[in-house]
């Protein structure tokens, strides 16, 4: 069985495949949802609407290369449809490890920027020290004075 519907799934590919790269995009995965029937009936079994897409391609894209060879494809979606980890659980899994890594590269630009503040709000004091040493000496001009 697990040949015959990753044989199902390669064939699918090739009608997705649009420019008949080999290798699939996610423009090509959405005009595929649309598209292609039988694409469009798998994606139905797993639950997984057109808001899902992007993640699903991510999902399916495991090297992150911005493109799904057959293999890759074939696998992955056949995994999805039959593993006892459901679709959602997947797609909640993928979520949450990319906002984790996001956080962490926010947290890390965070950290420049706020050592880059630091290190000019300094700076921008040191600059005011002899302005403030001025302001706070006593004036000795007579005509100021009263």
């Amino acid at each position: 069985q697990e040949l015959e519907e990753k044989s199902i799934l390669k064939k699918i590919f090739h009608k997705i495949d649009e420019d008949g790269s080999g290798a699939l995009t996610l423009d090509e995965l959405e005009s595929g949802a649309k598209k292609v029937s039988e694409f469009s009936q798998w994606l139905r079994v797993m639950d997984i609407d057109d808001g899902d897409l992007r993640q699903l391609f991510e999902i399916v894209d495991g090297d992150g290369s911005g493109e799904v060879d057959p293999q890759e494809f074939a696998d992955a979606m056949f995994r999805m449809k039959n593993t006892e980890a459901k679709t959602a659980t997947k797609f909640v899994k993928h979520l949450v490890t990319r906002l984790d890594n996001e956080a962490k590269d926010m947290r890390a630009d965070l950290a420049v920027i706020l050592a880059g503040l630091t290190e000019r709000t300094e700076k921008a004091l040191q600059m005011l020290e002899p302005q403030n040493q001025v302001v706070d000496k006593p004036l000795k001009d007579p005509r100021l004075a009263r």
